[in-house]
């Protein structure tokens, strides 16, 4: 899989499967660097990398194509913007994700992530509709870090 950056043409599609909520997509491309994931000329993945404080870095969108999802190209992707953070100076990068993402806790603390926190009623707070994942409403945000 290759990774480049892109400016513009958004996949907000892909975008929309990690954040249901368009506001604030727009708000975090605005401010960060948007990644594609491509296998054959197809986009098949999508990252965000957004910085937070000096020296630190946040991956606020991480997406896989249904089809190519349980392959490998997730782990690869944050393999990668794990990568990409490292080569623009960033000595850590965070992420937080849904307390109801089984999955995605899982790829994350097989990449190096350790959870650091937690901010409580996060989902309920900033969306207006309620997000269900696995059965479980996701209601908090899980909060992880990886020193680079």
């Amino acid at each position: 899989m290759e990774i480049r950056r892109i400016n513009e043409a958004y996949p907000i599609e892909l975008l929309l499967q990690a954040d249901p909520s368009k506001k604030l997509i727009q708000q975090y491309l605005e401010r960060g660097k948007c990644y594609i994931g491509e296998e054959g000329g197809e986009i098949i993945g999508v990252f965000v990398l957004l910085s937070t404080r000096p020296e630190t870095v946040e991956l606020v969108n991480i997406a896989i194509e249904e089809h190519y999802r349980g392959k490998g190209f997730g782990k690869a992707l944050v393999i990668g913007a794990i990568n990409m953070a490292k080569e623009q100076g960033y000595k850590v990068i965070e992420l937080g994700t849904g307390n109801s993402s089984i999955d995605q806790l899982a790829l994350y603390q097989k990449c190096g992530f350790r959870i650091v926190g937690v901010d409580i009623d996060f989902f309920t707070a900033h969306y207006e509709e309620e997000i269900i994942e696995n059965g479980i409403p996701c209601v908090d945000m899980i909060r992880l870090r990886q020193l680079l």
